[in-house]
């Protein structure tokens, strides 16, 4: 009689499909809360989404109001516009100074020794006046004309002098081949071998820059004498 008072009292497993209850999990009856809720009014704002952290690390960005998305829109588009305007100025500046610069260039080309020509019309006008006057003179008045021809002469070297166009010092200097340029070589025990003893064609350079060399007659020792000068005795 005990054992079968015992199996009475014993707990009946509850059927599945006689009237039970299955648990809901808390996640998926939230989530259809929220869908029930959005369908009875769709005019309702949606639900904020809570901040997740996603698998790299980095949590996501809460999603910001229609209204907060317009103004930043707007301000970008204002950016964008002025950094265009500036775009656009700045091309114009640079074509404007491209411009200036080529037409510039040009008339350097064309016009940049009208100065050099305005120096050098006096001087003509002058040479001009001295071949005149030897004419009218029928020759005979050479002192004149010499005197004529020395004044072209000082203005074209002032003319030079102030283009910084200078003359090449060559005589009793020593042989540069970077100024010089040597025409023969003459024996002399008076100088120094290597000496420029005599110029034939003047040199001219422009500030540094060469313009044309100096044509020079340049010493060498005489033979058997070296440098101290005793060549004459062995020629004779």
């Amino acid at each position: 009689m005990s054992g079968k008072r015992d199996e009475s009292h014993k707990a009946k497993p509850a059927p599945d499909d006689e009237g039970g209850s299955i648990p809901i999990d808390p996640e998926l009856e939230a989530a259809l809360r929220e869908a029930t809720e959005s369908v009875a009014d769709p005019g309702a704002p949606a639900p904020k989404r809570p901040r997740v952290r996603s698998s790299e690390g980095i949590l996501e960005a809460e999603p910001v109001s229609e209204a907060e998305a317009e103004a930043v829109a707007s301000r970008m588009r204002e950016e964008l516009a002025d950094t265009q305007d500036r775009l656009l100025r700045l091309q114009a500046e640079f074509e404007n100074f491209r411009k200036r610069a080529l037409r510039e260039r040009q008339e350097a080309a064309q016009y940049g020794y009208q100065n050099l020509f305005k120096d050098l019309v006096s001087v003509v006008d002058n040479l001009e006046r001295a071949i005149a006057h030897a004419r009218e003179s029928g020759g005979g008045d050479l002192a004149s004309f010499l005197q004529g021809v020395e004044l072209v002469q000082r203005e074209l070297l002032a003319i030079f002098e102030k283009n910084h166009v200078t003359e090449i010092e060559a005589l009793g200097k020593p042989f540069d081949p970077s100024l010089h340029e040597a025409m023969a070589q003459v024996e002399s025990g008076a100088v120094p071998p290597n000496t420029v003893i005599d110029v034939l064609q003047k040199g001219f350079q422009l500030r540094d820059r060469l313009v044309r060399p100096s044509r020079v007659i340049v010493a060498k020792a005489s033979d058997g004498s070296g440098r101290s000068g005793g060549g004459g005795d062995s020629a004779g």
